[in-house]
This record gives structure tokens, C-alpha cells and sequence, in this order.
């Protein structure tokens, strides 16, 4: 599964032990840098950069940066491909400036996913949770997403072991029987998380709960050297940039 191959990446990723702030500045320059310079060569320097990082000082495996673009740049192309189509009195077309831009709104968004990716692949929930909560995110917001990432790998074991079972059974032998396995496959997983969150709710309204749900973080120290490198850097970017522009 992609996500739990992201949160592993995370967790052993060389960058695991920095400060979460220290990344956040990091990955929200870049994205920062990717919407508002131009897409050439700017989102194409960020992008860069980001791929650079993550393969190389975070030490994220390529397989599963690579698997975690995949579905961003789905809906990337598809994003694209519409923006580009015109309809008119003679039916569909393309927009007179298409290539240009297409060009600029895929360079924006590839550079814009894989600043967010440097950040999903060297950052776990359980890091990134307590941070937004020091930051003044909603509280609502906050426990919305723990909980949702809790969840997520019990649904995520619940259909592997489901699918391990159909798998076991011929459920996937011939077409007919595939689609027949994947939609039984969807209702279960379906009812199953149905029935997890009214679960947890009743838990939580037994227990009085009125207040979100209360953790011990890791603190981890920031980086002097670090956020000078990732101000520099980001710097060099805006000039390089501009520069060729």
C-alpha cells in the first residue's frame, strides 16, 4: 500500500530525528516558490530540488517516492487535459495558447506535489500532528486528521487481509470473478469503517471525552544550520529563476 510505504519511508528517513517546523518551512517555501515563480525554469528548479532532497540527504527510496507521484500526476494530467479543451459552435477544440498553458499549470503542480511529498516522506503524522497543534491550527482540524490516520491502517489491514482471503479463494482468477471480488471487497471495507467510527464514538462519549485527543510529543530541537540552508537555498531558487526568466 502507497501510504503505509510513505509512512514507513518517514519513519526511517534520515531526516525522521529534525525538527517538523524546520521541514514545514522547508516544504512550504518550496511550495511557495512553485506557484509563484514562473513555471520555467522555476517550477522545474523546485521540482528538482525536491526530488534532490528526498532521494538524496532524507534518503527516501526512489520505489516509493516514485509510486507516491503516481497518483498526484493522475490527477495532474487529467486537471490539465481540461484546461486546455475549449467548446464551441464546432464542437470540442484546443485553446489557441494550449501547449503554453498546459506547460505552466502541469510545471506549477508537479513542482508544487513533490514539495509536499519531500515533506510526507521525511515527516511522520505522529511529528507533524503536535506541531500543527503548536502552530494555532484548528483543534477540530487536528483531531479530524489524527483520527483519519489512525483509522487508515486499520482499514488498510482489514483489506489485505480481506483480499488475502478472496485471493486465497480463486476471487481473482478470471475477469468476472475480479470484478465481482473487488466490489464485495469495497462493501466490506466499506461497512467495516462504518462500524469503527460509531464504535470510537460511543467510546469516546462513554468516557466524557470533551477535549481532543491528548498526546506526549517528541520534542525535537530546530536546526540553525539547517534553516540557514533551507533561507539560502530558497533564495538561490527566486534568483535563478528570475534571472533566466
Amino acid at each position: 500500500m502507497t501510504g503505509l510505504a510513505v509512512d514507513d519511508a518517514a519513519w526511517a528517513s534520515t531526516w525522521r530525528r529534525r525538527s517538523p517546523a524546520d521541514k514545514l518551512l522547508l516544504s512550504g517555501g518550496l511550495v511557495v516558490c512553485a506557484l509563484a515563480l514562473p513555471a520555467w525554469p522555476g517550477s522545474v528548479l523546485v521540482g528538482l530540488t525536491a526530488v534532490v532532497l528526498a532521494l538524496g540527504p532524507a534518503r527516501v527510496p526512489a520505489r516509493t517516492f516514485g509510486r507516491a507521484v503516481r497518483w498526484p500526476l493522475a490527477f495532474i494530467a487529467v486537471g490539465t487535459l481540461t484546461s486546455v479543451v475549449t467548446v464551441g459552435a464546432d464542437g470540442l477544440g484546443w485553446a489557441p495558447d494550449a501547449a503554453a498553458r498546459a506547460g505552466s499549470l502541469a510545471g506549477h503542480a508537479l513542482a508544487g506535489s513533490a514539495a509536499v511529498l519531500l515533506l510526507a516522506t521525511t515527516t511522520p503524522m505522529a511529528d507533524l500532528l503536535p506541531e500543527l497543534r503548536r502552530l494555532r491550527v484548528p483543534a477540530a482540524v487536528v483531531e479530524v486528521a489524527a483520527v483519519t490516520y489512525r483509522l487508515l491502517f486499520v482499514l488498510l489491514a482489514g483489506l489485505r487481509t480481506i483480499r488475502e482471503a478472496q485471493t486465497a479463494r480463486m476471487g481473482y482468477s478470471t475477469l468476472r470473478h475480479s470484478y465481482r471480488s473487488s466490489g464485495a471487497l469495497a462493501a466490506a471495507v466499506l461497512t467495516r469503517s462504518w462500524d469503527r467510527a460509531r464504535r470510537m464514538q460511543e467510546g469516546l462519549a462513554g468516557r466524557g471525552m470533551e477535549t481532543g485527543l491528548r498526546v506526549l510529543p517528541e520534542v525535537l530541537p530546530s536546526s540553525r544550520a539547517f534553516l540557514a540552508a533551507t533561507a539560502a537555498g530558497l533564495a538561490a531558487l527566486v534568483s535563478l529563476s528570475l534571472a533566466v526568466a
